[in-house]
């Protein structure tokens, strides 16, 4: 990863959102946690045996695998109903939690007419906006009988329009009195016409609850100027996903200086572990992106399945892997730190080996150079009376005015940025260069060392000028000598911090060797070996080759798989 992110560096500069230090409000993380359901529970531990049947190859691929396993996990830690929608609504599930918060801040924003967004890739929505408002519309007749009927058609209605979140949640704060205008769904605006119209009025605070999917409401979407709270749903899979989302609210051009991002997990599913994942994942991305650590590689951030032992794990609800998900965190700082303190020894055998004996000769060389100069001008006093004279192309002028004047006239002649010489004055040698650009001169007094001076267009002014360059000599001496003992103290201190090892190596190796236990236990090294039944359930499996050599059969060719950036 170092060498490829030293490529990508010689044609880009990398500049993350913490370096730039924008204007953007303090966000305020909210983690709600919710108890599972004992419908939830049991669901979680059959999401276990579909993983070990297919694991043991029991099941066709194209029946069960364990994609469709852990799209069916994140399902259900969003809301049971989703898998079916017969089940019942239970007040402590985060869809509820997530309902209530919505609501706090709808009434706390009244007055200023602030706006919220709710994330959310599973159970978009499946109904246009005109069937939602003859739903939302039961007419003005108010008897058991009616309801009775409203609730016959809806529960008829059930097949043709499934179950979805954004439904449940709309409906829900319909009820607690928020005006169905308040409320709208991204997946409406399906031109660039709606979307602009419907981002104005989430703008404007027309529209106050805006839901939708990552893909749909991530980047582009520019509604951040009333925006409060963000929900976020569910899980991504992608870091960039995550921050694309928290991209809306953090944004420059929002009127709120504190907002507030509320993330909700149902506690034994899978929420818990894929929020980790991920956090995992946008760790290794930063570390790469800033450099802040030369890690060698990293995990395709864009993998969509859990494996079949992080599947048992979950689902068995393993204190192990709580322990394991701790650790993991912990072993990352520590092998940062390392990583760190490996970069700074190396840099200290670098500088003692090359930088500091090479400064340290440069500066003796400054010193040196200085000293003899010093001494070239002690040679050629300044008269107490008159001027000392100075030399221009050959000519000797002792009047000061005439030398002022024969010094511009020469500048004039020179038009071009290499230096020309011009004469001597004191005992140093004087070139002049021309900059085209800022349209200046600079005269160059040469000894053993350069002594530089910008000239401007008064006679007399560029004398004094030139005095004064001269008489910085004792100045210059003074830093450098300061320098080169700064340079020694630097290089004592170096010597002593060389070769010290790691303080924290034995934490590291101790943790690292649990972590390393774990991951063996709860094979999630990927070295397991498969158990006899198993591996004569894979031997009985057809062969890939086999079927590609067969006769192709005739009939409706089978629909090529199409990867959705929304789990319906």
């Amino acid at each position: 990863m170092p060498e490829l992110m030293n490529l990508f560096k010689e044609v880009a500069d990398i500049k993350t959102a913490d370096q730039l230090h924008l204007p953007t409000p303090e966000v305020a993380y909210h983690t709600i946690a919710t108890k599972p359901t004992q419908i939830q529970q049991d669901m979680v531990k059959a999401l276990s045996e579909r993983a070990s049947k297919v694991h043991s190859g029991a099941v066709s691929p194209d029946v069960d695998n364990m994609l469709k396993i852990t799209s069916d996990g994140r399902k259900l830690g969003l809301d049971q109903r989703i898998i079916n929608p017969m089940l019942p609504d239970e007040e402590t599930t985060k869809v509820n939690q997530c309902v209530a918060n919505i609501l706090q801040y709808w009434r706390d924003g009244e007055e200023e007419k602030l706006t919220q967004l709710v994330f959310c890739d599973i159970s978009t929505p499946k109904t246009t906006p005109s069937q939602r408002a003859a739903k939302a519309s039961p007419g003005t007749l108010d008897s058991p009988e009616i309801h009775a009927l409203e609730s016959a058609i809806s529960l008829e209605e059930s097949s043709d329009t499934p179950f979805t979140v954004y439904e449940d949640v709309r409906q829900k704060l319909i009820d607690a009195g928020m005006p169905p205008e308040q409320i709208a769904f991204i997946h409406d605006a399906n031109t660039e016409v709606k979307k602009r119209e419907l981002f104005a009025k989430v703008r404007s605070g027309q529209v106050r609850v805006l839901m939708g999917s990552t893909a749909k409401m991530g980047a582009g979407t520019n509604v951040q100027d009333r925006l409060v709270a963000l929900h976020d749903l569910d899980c991504p899979w992608r870091p960039r996903d995550l921050t694309q989302r928290k991209g809306r609210i953090e944004r420059q051009g929002n009127q709120n200086k504190l907002v507030h991002v509320c993330r909700y997990v149902t506690e034994g599913t899978f929420d818990a572990y894929l929020w980790q994942t991920v956090e995992n994942k946008q760790k290794f991305i930063s570390q790469i992106m800033t450099s802040k650590s030369p890690v060698r590689s990293c995990e395709d951030v864009d993998a969509t399945a859990l494996s079949f032992a992080e599947i048992k794990a979950l689902c068995a609800g393993d204190p192990r892997i709580k322990e394991r998900m701790d650790l993991d965190i912990e072993v990352s700082k520590l092998k940062i730190m390392k990583a760190d303190h490996n970069s700074k020894q190396f840099r200290l055998e670098d500088s003692l080996l090359k930088y500091f004996p090479e400064k340290i000769e440069e500066h003796k060389g400054f010193v040196r150079g200085l000293e003899a100069d010093m001494q070239t001008l002690a040679a050629h006093p300044l008269p107490a009376e008159g001027f000392v004279g100075m030399e221009i192309r050959s000519d000797r002028l002792t009047d000061k005015e005439n030398a002022g004047a024969a010094l511009l006239d020469t500048c004039k002649e020179v038009k071009g940025k290499d230096p020309v010489q011009i004469g001597s004055y004191r005992g140093f040698t004087m070139s002049v260069a021309f900059d085209s650009m800022w349209k200046t001169y600079t005269l160059t007094l040469k000894g053993r060392m350069t002594h530089r001076v910008e000239l401007g267009s008064d006679a007399r002014g560029n004398l004094v000028r030139i005095e004064n360059a001269l008489d910085k000599m004792p100045e210059r001496l003074r830093s450098v000598q300061e320098q080169l003992e700064n340079l020694y103290n630097q290089q004592a201190a170096a010597k002593a911090e060389v070769g010290k090892p790691f303080p924290q190596e034995q934490e590291l190796a101790a943790k690292t060797a649990r972590l390393i236990e774990l991951d063996m236990e709860l094979n999630l090294d990927g070295k397991g070996q498969p158990q006899p039944e198993q591996a004569i359930a894979k031997s009985a499996r057809p062969s890939v080759l086999d079927r590609l050599k067969a006769s192709p059969v005739h009939g409706a060719p089978e629909k090529p798989h199409k990867k959705e950036m929304e789990a319906r």
